[in-house]
C-alpha cells in the first residue's frame, strides 16, 4: 500500500511514520508544508529508507496535493493547525489549514478513488465535561477557534461519507507527549524550562484536568483503526491517565530534581476548558489498549528533552523563542496545553 501522510513532520505524523516504516511493507509519501511546528529533523533517521517520499505542499493548494496522489492508495490526515493559544490570537489559519485543508484532501480522495481515508482529529471537538466521559455520539460542542475548526473537518468528512460514500474514518485522541514534540506544548515547555533555570508558567489554579496518551500507543491506535475501522465510524483513543495540570508541572520538577517553587501561575486564557475524558470502549472493541503508563512514559519523555538539547534549543532561539517573548512580554512565560 502506498499511503499519503499529510503533516507527517510534525510531532505526531512523524513519529506515526517512524512507526508505520517498522511495522509494515507500506510505501509512504511524507507531504507537509514545514510551518514552524514541522520539522525534517524529526525523521532523519527514516529518510534514506527506500519506502520513504517526502513532498513539500500545502493541503490547502489543489494542485499540489494532486501531484502528491500519485499512486497513492490512501490518505491519513495529521495536517492541523493544533495550538489553542494560537488559535485564540489569530484564528484564520485554523480555518484555513483545518477546515478548507480537509475538503481539499477529501475532494482529491474522491477523485482518486482512494481505498481509505483517516482524519486524525482531537478530544477537544467535544468541549468541556464535568463529569463521565465523552463517547463517539456525543454532541460536538468546541470552546476555542483550533476546537471549532477541527469539528467542521471532522463533519466534512462525516458529510463526504454519507454524500459520496467515500471510505472515511475519524480518530479522536486525548492529549498526546512523547519524543519530537514542538517546544508550545505543556510537557515539552515545562521540560525545557525547567533545563533552562526558566519557570513553569501554569495558567490559573492548575487544576484544569487533561487524560494523556503516550504518542507509541496513540501511533498503535492509529494503525489499528486506520486496517480495521468500519468506514463512517469515530473512534475515541485515551491513554486512561486523567491528570491536573498543576500535577503534571510537579511530576516534570520531580523527575528533574527541581523544586515546585519554579511554577509560576499566570493569568488564564479566555475560554479555558476544565476537563476532557473520553470513552474509549469502541477503539477497545478494535483490540487496542493503551501500554504505556503516564509515569514511565513521562519519565522517558523527560529524558528524550535531557539527552536532545540541540533539537530543542535552535527552536527556541528562532521562530519560537520570538513568538514566545513578543506574546507574553518577558521569558519564562509561554504557550503551553491545549
Amino acid at each position: 500500500m502506498k499511503i499519503l501522510v499529510t503533516g507527517g513532520a510534525g510531532f505526531i505524523g512523524s513519529n506515526f511514520i517512524r512507526y508505520l516504516l517498522s511495522h509494515s511493507d507500506d510505501k509512504v509519501v511524507n507531504f507537509d508544508k514545514l510551518t514552524y511546528a514541522g520539522n525534517l529533523e524529526n525523521l532523519t533517521d527514516v529518510s534514506q529508507n527506500p519506502r520513504y517520499h517526502f513532498s513539500i505542499g500545502d493541503i490547502c493548494d489543489p494542485e499540489a496535493v494532486e501531484n502528491a496522489m500519485d499512486g497513492v492508495d490512501s490518505i491519513i490526515n495529521f495536517a492541523a493547525e493544533t495550538h489553542v493559544d494560537r488559535s485564540i490570537l489569530s484564528a484564520a489559519d485554523f480555518v484555513r489549514t483545518d477546515v478548507v485543508g480537509t475538503q481539499v484532501l477529501l475532494e482529491a480522495a474522491r477523485r482518486h478513488r482512494i481505498s481509505r481515508y483517516l482524519q486524525i482529529s482531537t478530544d477537544e471537538v467535544y468541549g468541556s465535561i464535568a463529569s463521565g466521559a465523552s463517547d463517539e455520539a456525543f454532541a460536538l460542542s468546541p470552546n476555542s477557534p483550533y476546537a471549532a475548526s477541527k469539528a467542521a473537518g471532522d463533519l466534512l468528512v462525516r458529510a463526504y461519507f454519507v454524500t459520496y460514500r467515500l471510505p472515511v474514518l475519524i480518530s479522536r485522541c486525548s492529549n498526546n507527549y512523547g519524543p519530537y514534540q514542538y517546544p508550545e506544548k505543556l510537557i515539552p515547555l515545562f521540560t525545557t524550562n525547567a533545563l533552562e533555570g526558566r519557570s513553569l508558567p501554569l495558567y490559573g489554579d492548575g487544576l484544569n484536568i487533561r487524560d494523556w496518551i503516550h504518542v507509541e500507543d496513540h501511533c498503535r491506535a492509529i494503525d489499528r483503526i486506520f486496517r480495521t475501522g468500519s468506514e463512517g465510524e469515530a473512534y475515541n483513543v485515551g491513554g486512561g491517565e486523567e491528570r491536573t495540570n498543576r500535577s503534571v508541572a510537579e511530576a516534570i520538577l520531580a523527575a528533574l530534581g527541581k523544586p515546585t517553587s519554579m511554577i509560576q501561575p499566570v493569568p488564564d486564557r479566555p475560554g479555558h476548558d476544565w476537563r476532557y475524558a473520553l470513552d474509549c470502549k469502541k477503539v477497545r472493541g478494535l483490540g487496542f489498549s493503551p501500554t504505556i503508563r503516564f509515569e514511565e512514559g513521562l519519565r522517558s519523555t523527560v529524558r528524550w528533552y535531557q539527552e536532545n538539547r540541540s533539537w530543542w534549543e535552535r527552536i527556541r532561539s528562532g521562530e519560537f523563542q520570538k513568538y514566545y517573548d513578543s506574546v507574553y512580554g518577558k521569558p519564562g512565560l509561554g504557550p503551553q496545553v491545549r
